[in-house]
């Protein structure tokens, strides 16, 4: 059985890169941690940690061992919780790791009816990239992950993709700029200043392709990994820019934004990523059902 002693030593070194400083927060001489050190790297049989000048680096399998650590100590700290609170209305964590290409609105929109549930749930969010998002929840970090694509067919992880559903997307601009360009749209696009997603949202490809198809040269004049960003440019008058229809609204209420025109050719797609094929955790499934329904293209 895991000395669990022997991990909350090996979390402290880890954490603090050397066994000297390690040894302070734990009242421990140096000589009894590094033999302690020792003992679990026998008891696992795997080095944890590589001598790096002054510092200890880990190794492949020290950060691995570090991962499931946190975790461990992580779910130990909500035990206490839970115990301690015991006749308070129990509170379910729900973890969930939201790809950085998908809009803070369809993230809230897909979100919000898990926050309905009648057992209360403590959401939890982290914001990465699909890939790094992909790896936490591997070792059940996170309960799902929210991305613009299916999990990629070159990662080595075991996951599903289940659609939620897609939608067209519509061109806003502020009023001003607006007010300067042709009403026919999309012919306004052409020669006009735009914002663009980065390289790793899903729909930039599929935009770039549309414009071409449509013999339109507008003038890019930032790419933006974050959406809520690029609408923020698109507010103050920098260009033109792109937003799902199904929160185009919600961005034209809150950037005072206008709508040039939209198009059904260019689909933005939404997907929820587990490690389950069937999806089963109650708040996943609240998601889920909701986002089949309520994912669509709401007339602006």
């Amino acid at each position: 059985m895991l000395n669990y002693k022997h991990l909350h030593y090996f979390q402290t070194v880890a954490k603090t890169g050397a066994i000297n400083r390690a040894a302070e927060k734990l009242h421990l001489t140096p000589q009894t941690l590094s033999g302690q050190i020792g003992a679990f790297e026998t008891r696992l049989g795997v080095a944890l940690f590589r001598r790096s000048g002054r510092r200890l680096e880990l190794t492949d399998a020290g950060r691995t061992a570090l991962a499931y650590a946190d975790e461990i100590f992580h779910v130990g700290a909500e035990l206490e919780e839970a115990l301690s609170n015991r006749m308070a209305t129990p509170v379910h964590p729900f973890r969930v790791g939201i790809a950085d290409a998908v809009p803070k609105a369809i993230a809230w929109q897909l979100l919000a009816p898990a926050l309905a549930l009648p057992e209360p749930v403590k959401l939890v969010c982290r914001e990465d990239r699909l890939e790094t998002l992909a790896a936490e929840l591997s070792i059940h970090r996170l309960d799902i992950v929210l991305a613009d694509r299916p999990l990629p067919s070159n990662m080595d992880i075991r996951g599903y993709s289940h659609p939620l559903g897609e939608c067209g997307i519509a061109f806003l601009a502020a009023k001003p700029l607006a007010q300067t360009l042709p009403s026919e749209f999309p012919a306004c696009l052409d020669g006009t200043p735009l914002l663009i997603p980065g390289e790793e949202n899903a729909l930039r490809a599929p935009l770039l392709r549309w414009l071409e198809k449509k013999s339109l040269t507008p003038t890019i004049v930032g790419e933006f990994d974050d959406s809520a960003l690029m609408s923020a440019f698109g507010q103050a008058g920098v260009g033109v820019f792109p937003a799902p229809l199904t929160v185009a609204p919600m961005v034209m209420r809150q950037y005072d934004v206008v709508e040039l025109g939209r198009t059904s050719d260019i689909r933005e797609r939404y997907f929820a990523i587990s490690v389950e094929r069937r999806l089963s955790h109650p708040a996943v499934v609240a998601v889920s059902e909701a986002a089949r329904r309520n994912l669509a293209e709401t007339p602006v």
